[in-house]
């Protein structure tokens, strides 16, 4: 009885300092990263799909404004927006009209995809930390690098790992999914900003949601 009530005394211990190491880890990651409400760049990204010799690879910025969402917009090889906000995701083609639009209310996983989203653009650690198993290092004075296993079923039978790597901002994503398909995303001229511009606002209202 005493060498197992020792033993679960050691493992207690061992789950305990995990877990200071994985909070230290997303304390230091946070305090590196730039909590401006607004963050805009350029993206780079290429998918490798199974079938296919080629990646697939598309270029354009994105605006994110933590209030009101994601505004995606692809530029090459075709022209297309996307806008995600926490209740709805909505594709729109190069003229502006709407080629998809789905409602969270009515599609439970898309909230839990819209919030992925939200979080890995905007380094929301917490966030994160409530769907993923998180380890990773910090890197010199500014940088940092994680691995996410996510913990969540919705999210585990889609994908098997997310790795994120960045400093004042997040400068790429590598999401592997459990098809074997990966998707890596490299972020160029990322900028915070304290509000959105004219310009910001403007693409939230084409969208219809503005404000």
């Amino acid at each position: 009885m005493k060498a197992s009530l020792v033993g679960l005394a050691l493992l207690c211990a061992s789950v305990a300092a995990a877990a200071a190491d994985v909070a230290g880890l997303q304390a230091g990651v946070q305090q590196r990263l730039d909590a401006a409400p607004v963050i805009q760049g350029d993206f780079e990204q290429t998918r490798t799909l199974k079938g296919f010799s080629h990646p697939l690879v598309s270029r354009g910025d994105f605006l994110l404004a933590r209030r009101q969402g994601v505004v995606w917009q692809t530029r090459q090889p075709f022209a297309s927006t996307l806008v995600v906000t926490r209740e709805r995701l909505v594709a729109q083609r190069a003229d502006g009209s709407v080629a998809t639009q789905m409602d969270a209310a009515r599609e439970p996983a898309l909230r839990i995809v819209n919030e992925l989203m939200f979080s890995l653009l905007g380094g929301d650690l917490a966030s994160l930390g409530r769907r993923f198993a998180v380890d990773g290092e910090l890197l010199g004075a500014q940088g940092w690098r994680l691995s996410l296993t996510p913990t969540d079923a919705v999210l585990a039978g889609q994908f098997t790992s997310i790795a994120l790597e960045g400093g004042a901002h997040v400068d790429q994503v590598r999401i592997a999914e459990r098809n074997g398909e990966v998707t890596q995303i490299r972020f160029a001229r990322v900028r915070g900003s304290a509000a959105l511009d004219a310009e910001g606002e403007r693409r939230f209202e084409r969208a219809g949601h503005g404000g």
